[in-house]
């Protein structure tokens, strides 16, 4: 009950710094670009808008903060990943670069797409669990992304000397929200991407 009682008021610190609580501290919220297990750290690129329906990751540098050394201040661990955008309308992808700390967009070709294709939708899960995106076909040059928060499964090809990068190019972090007081010293974590604070 205390973890769920935290999450909501994660959810709710936001609101109430603006309305004027600023000594409750501060929040972050981000896609998660790098974990570090060993360091007990994560690095995220910030959102913009501060808008929990349309989320804009674009604030450059990314983040770093050390994670809650306490299991009850700290939500599932998060998944790195190095796509920030999948914008289907330009049938482009926006990823973080790592060697030039800023982002890339790529032009990509469309093979296919389909919409409306939740979490729990057969064609992205497998066995009743949830598929390992991306796919990546390299004899037929294809990668296969999902993207849960737009309900979108796509499959695209890229120019050939984009197959070399790394998997996690195409993959997007899980969203999180961080509260802290002390810069870069998360008190709490919370993983937007895999916690429900309304589930039982």
């Amino acid at each position: 009950m205390k973890k769920y009682c935290w999450m909501i008021g994660l959810v709710l610190v936001p609101i109430l710094i603006g309305l004027g609580c600023g000594d409750l501290g501060k929040v972050e919220q981000g896609r998660v670009i790098q974990f570090d297990k060993t360091k007990w750290t994560v690095t995220l690129v910030r959102d913009r808008q501060a808008d929990p329906q349309n989320p804009d990751y674009c604030q450059l540098p990314p983040i770093t903060f050390a994670l809650p050394a306490d299991p009850q201040e700290m939500g599932p661990e998060p998944k790195a990943g190095l796509r920030i955008k999948l914008d289907t309308k330009n049938n482009q992808i926006v990823f973080f670069d790592p060697a030039s700390q800023n982002f890339k967009t790529i032009q990509y070709t469309l093979i296919d797409q389909k919409e409306k294709i939740a979490k729990d939708n057969p064609l992205v899960l497998d066995e009743g669990k949830p598929k390992k995106f991306p796919i990546i076909d390299r004899e037929k040059k294809a990668i296969t992304v999902y993207s849960k928060r737009q309900q979108i499964l796509t499959t695209f090809t890229i120019p050939e000397e984009y197959f070399g990068l790394p998997e996690n190019t195409w993959d997007a972090g899980d969203e999180v929200r961080i509260y802290y007081k002390e810069e870069g010293k998360a008190r709490r974590f919370m993983n937007i991407t895999k916690t429900d604070i309304f589930k039982k």
